[in-house]
């Protein structure tokens, strides 16, 4: 004890002495609210006596690379970022330079690094600096999901392997967006502190513009203003993305900071010196205090035995002796004695045969069915013998003149001749004779030009000259190049009717025609002539006749007249009335008679099965499928880790809900007509998921369902082409019918990974399949890429649908849209089933899904209602089929949070399994009866609920959905961020609202803009109506 405050006495006066400390101060280097200039640490005070040589300070720099599809599919092309993460890290190793710092310390670089997805690939141990750029052409891009903790817990064990020599000083460059689809190494936070605990100082440099700002500080850690002070690998400088050499600069200048903090040490100088003379004897001392007990002494020789002393008092009662040992494991016990078997109960009275229903009201007249198909043609008839050939047709007319000429360039003028000489002066001669006219002389040189004389009269036009001969053929030109196109010209005259054709060779004879239907009678002919009349000669006498035979008996002759009526006779006597007669005497009782036959059977009553067939002869829409002929359908739907959970979610919804709208599938896969459906879920290549379109096992709409709810989400990359290859090879091309129709719709965002191969995204093109492609922008926000989605859809631009969101795939309006496209033309059939009963199953037996029911209990709900929303909540766990425990991948869990005003959020229960701490929770729930503010509640939930710190509470795989009971008249603050945060989480919504008073808007952004999530009642009585509580029951489930 003494020692321990010995101990603590010397800590706190070293604590109170004045110690030279280095003010923490401002950041070593520039940063957003710093001055342009950096606050220089204070020079260490050297202590006296002390000399200092050049301190070696070796330092290792790890950089973490993320190469996973989100960042690959950040910026366009896909790929490209990851080649500017590498160059930027090119440009970072090639400024790390070895020097000697302030004259202090000598630091030496060593560089590592590795790159990752869901694995780690370590692409350089650490060298040098020059390797080290070489290493990184060994960069492997994988592009799938993204498990930066893994990555963290590799980075660490690197920087940390045995070393020799000198401690180095640990720093590490993570480049990722902060996105993760999973943490399977405890969490990219618990990772990094624990990173930080072994002495490793992290930066967190932002690989694009569109990441995660708090993973990324949950990397850089608790100073975040240093290791995360907006470091990113790009700027845009001039509309142009530059590396951003800035970031490299600053984090260089803090890593030769604390290098130099760490590294360098005072190492003062020191020789033994001579011994000195003895020193003067000192004086006498004082008296010493009481020295200490000796040792214990030896044991001394036995003595003598002494007298018998008197019987002692009993002693005191002994302490309670301290508790054995806990004892070892029993034997297994005996298998006790077979328990009686217990009683039989007694039958169940049979029930009351239920009252026939009335019979329901006769529908309308159902539409007119479409028209028959056309029947075939008929065979082709054999071909006629050729004809003789025609005489040659008249000459046609001459064409029109052609366009006139150019006129020829004109001639160069010709030289004139040079005058002749003089002739010598002749003798003056005797004037002769005149003489004949002299010929005519030669022509004067030309004289200097006059002026113009005024201008003359208007010739008139002279006449046409005759036609020149054609001038000889000019010489090939160069080709020229080619002119524009020319217009149109205008429409030729029509030509002349040309004259009637020669009459043609008679034909074969045909076949004879059918014999015609019997004509209609005739008119009624003329009365024939009368005719001639004359008397023929006399013939001979016959002979004498045989005597004829007795004449029948003559009828009875007329009555007679009546004759007259006699005389009356005398009157009578009248008669005397006879006596009374005395009443006769009871007769004895007749003896019993024989037992009658027994009586007719009476009419049996009607069973389920009769009342049921009863109501289909009633009622004519019972029982009606939707038949669409021979179809055969395929989904193809994006797995990849830019669509997310609940997209994928939504993917699944919409390919159930289309089949239910197309009525009944073949009962045999093999069948030759009826619906069959196939769907295949694809990521990177080597995932591919399908569900065949031959599927024995796939006979029923519950069985298909089922099939589709248990696909997993696979969150790798995208490699949309090799889907469409894999798609038509493994179901289509061997598997389709020879009569059916073949239809496949695509679901993704359109960008692919670039490694993949973009000359198969028409592979489904030219295989006689209609191809529907539907383009939905991503997690990330980013829009569908338009250009891909129509090579898909075979370039048929009214087969390609675009939309932002994965909810829109559910909505009732695009719902009708795929069902006219699917089936255009449905024949309804209403068949007369024979009855059978199906067992009554638990909802949400075959997926996980944990469910948080967040109650409104402001003043606006009211006590009463507030007891009837207890009892829906209890009514849905009653229905619902619970976990078996904690860690079952199946069924539903459930937790209820009560909300008021802002800060006051109440837990009747947490996501548990358990009915009974459901009912507990539920009657112990009190009325809050406050104002409301949701947006809180929903981050208390999340925060509270689902997530714990980086990690998360809710089942792996489990869908995540929050129920608002609310009439959305509520505090909507912070509601923006709180719905973003849901989508975040990967959260699907659904709300129940009352009354007529309510705010729709709230009541939207609550549901996340699906209108089909908002359940309507006129109160809360009527939640528990069977209807509505079995649609809702439904929907979550």
């Amino acid at each position: 004890m003494a020692r321990i405050s010995a101990l603590v006495f010397l800590c706190v006066l070293q604590a109170a002495a004045p110690q030279g400390l280095v003010p923490r101060g401002p950041r070593p280097v520039p940063g957003r609210g710093d001055s342009p200039d950096p606050t220089p640490p204070p020079p260490r005070p050297i202590p006296p006596g002390c000399m200092n040589g050049i301190i070696d300070c070796p330092i290792k720099v790890f950089f973490t690379l993320d190469t996973s599809e989100t960042v690959a599919l950040h910026e366009s092309p896909p790929g490209s970022l990851v080649k500017t993460v590498m160059e930027f890290t090119k440009v970072f190793a090639q400024r790390l330079v070895d020097e000697e710092y302030k004259g202090q310390i000598q630091m030496s670089w060593s560089i590592g690094g590795l790159n990752y997805s869901e694995t780690q690939h370590v692409f350089s141990p650490f060298t040098t600096k020059e390797t080290f750029i070489r290493n990184l052409n060994r960069v492997v891009y994988e592009g799938k999901g993204t498990h930066t903790d893994c990555a963290l817990q590799r980075m660490t064990q690197q920087l940390t392997n045995h070393y020799a020599g000198t401690q180095p000083v640990l720093f590490s460059v993570v480049i990722t967006d902060g996105y993760v689809t999973a943490e399977p190494c405890g969490g990219m936070r618990q990772m990094a502190d624990k990173a930080r605990e072994k002495g490793i100082q992290i930066f967190s440099v932002a690989a694009s513009r569109s990441i995660d700002e708090p993973g990324m500080k949950d990397i850089a850690g608790p100073l975040h203003e240093v290791y995360r002070d907006d470091y990113k690998v790009v700027d845009t400088v001039g509309g142009r993305l530059e590396i951003n050499t800035a970031s490299i600069d600053r984090i260089i200048q803090i890593m030769k900071h604390q290098a130099y903090l760490q590294c360098y040490q005072h190492k003062c100088l020191s020789a033994p010196g001579m011994p000195g003379q003895p020193g003067p004897e000192g004086p006498k001392g004082s008296k010493g205090d009481r020295g200490f007990a000796g040792r214990k002494g030896t044991r001394g020789i036995q003595g003598d035995p002494g007298i018998e002393g008197p019987i002692g008092k009993p002693g005191p009662k002994g302490a309670t002796g301290l508790k054995g040992d806990k004892g070892e494991i029993g034997t297994v016990g005996a298998k006790g004695v077979a328990g009686v078997a217990g009683r039989n109960g007694t039958d169940g009275q049979k029930g009351k045969i239920g009252h026939i229903g009335a019979p329901g009201c006769k529908g309308d007249q159902g539409d007119k069915g479409p028209d028959g198909y056309h029947g075939d043609f008929g065979a082709t008839g054999p071909p006629g013998e050729n004809g003789e050939k025609g005489n040659p047709g008249l000459p046609g007319k001459s064409g029109r003149p052609g366009l006139q000429g150019n006129p020829g360039a004109k001639g160069e003028d010709g030289h004139p001749g040079n005058p002749g000489p003089p002739g010598p002066k002749g003798l003056l001669g005797v004037p002769g004779s005149p003489g004949e006219r002299g010929e005519t002389g030669r022509r004067g040189d030309p004289g200097t030009k006059g002026r113009p004389g005024p201008d003359g009269r208007k010739g008139a036009k002279g006449e046409l000259g005759p036609l020149g001969a054609r001038g000889r053929p000019g010489e090939d030109g160069f080709k020229g190049a080619k002119g524009d196109q020319g217009l149109p010209g205008s429409r030729g005259q029509p030509g002349e009717l040309g004259g009637p054709g020669e009459i043609g060779s008679i034909g074969n004879p045909g076949d004879p025609g059918t014999r015609g239907d019997l004509g209609p009678p005739g008119p009624k002919g003329d009365n024939g002539r009368p005719g001639f009349s004359y008397s023929g000669p006399r013939g001979a006498a016959g002979d004498k006749g045989d005597p004829g035979r007795i004449g029948p008996r003559g009828s009875r002759g007329d009555c007679g007249a009546k004759g007259e009526a006699g005389n009356n006779g005398p009157p009578g006597e009248p008669g005397r009335p006879g006596r009374v007669g005395e009443p006769g005497g009871r007769g004895p009782r007749g003896d019993r008679g024989s037992d009658g036959y027994p009586g007719p059977g009476g009419d049996p009553g009607l069973s389920d099965c009769d009342v049921m067939t009863y109501i289909r002869e009633t009622c004519g829409c019972c029982d009606c499928e939707k038949h669409c002929g021979a179809l055969d359908i395929v989904f193809v739907i994006d797995s990849s880790e830019s669509v997310g959970l609940t997209n994928f979610t939504l993917e699944k919804n919409f390919v159930i809900n289309t089949i239910n709208r197309l009525g009944s599938m073949a009962s045999d896969p093999s069948s030759t007509s009826g619906t069959r459906v196939g769907v295949v879920q694809f990521s990177h290549n080597g995932t591919f998921e399908a569900i065949r379109l031959d599927d024995p096992n796939i006979n029923s709409m519950s069985s298909f369902k089922a099939a589709v709810k248990k696909l997993q989400w696979i969150a790798g990359g995208t490699f949309t082409p090799s889907a469409l290859k894999f798609a038509y090879d493994n179901l289509i091309r061997d598997g389709k019918r020879a009569q059916a129709k073949v239809s496949v719709v695509v679901i993704t965002d359109g960008r692919f990974d670039p490694r993949d191969d973009d000359n198969l995204l028409q592979y489904l093109c030219a295989n006689d399949v209609v191809v529907n492609a539907i383009g939905v922008g991503d997690m990330f926000e980013k829009t569908q890429d338009n250009e891909i989605l129509g090579s898909i859809a075979c370039n048929k631009k009214e087969r390609v649908t675009e939309m932002s969101r994965y909810v829109d795939l559910v909505s009732e309006v695009f719902m009708n849209t795929m069902e006219n496209v699917l089936c255009p033309d449905p024949v309804m059939v209403c068949p007369d089933l024979p009855c059978k009963s199906q067992p009554d199953v638990s909802a949400c037996v075959q997926r996980p899904l944990d469910l948080v029911f967040l109650l409104d209990g402001s003043e606006r709900l009211g006590l009463e209602n507030f007891r009837l929303v207890r009892e829906f909540v209890q009514k849905v766990a009653d229905n619902l089929a619970l976990a078996g425990s904690r860690t079952d991948p199946m069924r539903a869990r459930l937790a209820l949070i009560e909300f008021g005003k802002e800060i006051e959020n109440k837990v009747a229960f947490p996501l548990t399994h358990d009915p009974a701490v459901i009912a507990d929770g539920i009657a112990r729930l009190h009325y809050l009866d406050s104002s409301s503010s949701v947006g809180p509640a929903i981050n208390y939930a999340i925060d509270n609920i689902i997530s714990r710190g980086r990690g998360r509470k809710t089942r792996p795989n489990a869908e995540v959905s929050f129920v608002f009971i609310t009439d959305g008249v509520t505090d909507s603050n912070n509601l923006e961020e709180a719905v973003s945060a849901m989508r975040r989480e990967q959260v699907v919504s659904t709300v129940i609202a009352t009354g007529s008073e309510v705010n729709q808007e709230v009541l939207m952004k609550l549901a996340m803009d699906d209108k089909d999530a908002i359940f309507r009642g006129k109160d809360l009585s009527d939640l528990a109506r069977s209807s509505l509580f079995d649609r809702f029951i439904k929907w979550v489930c």
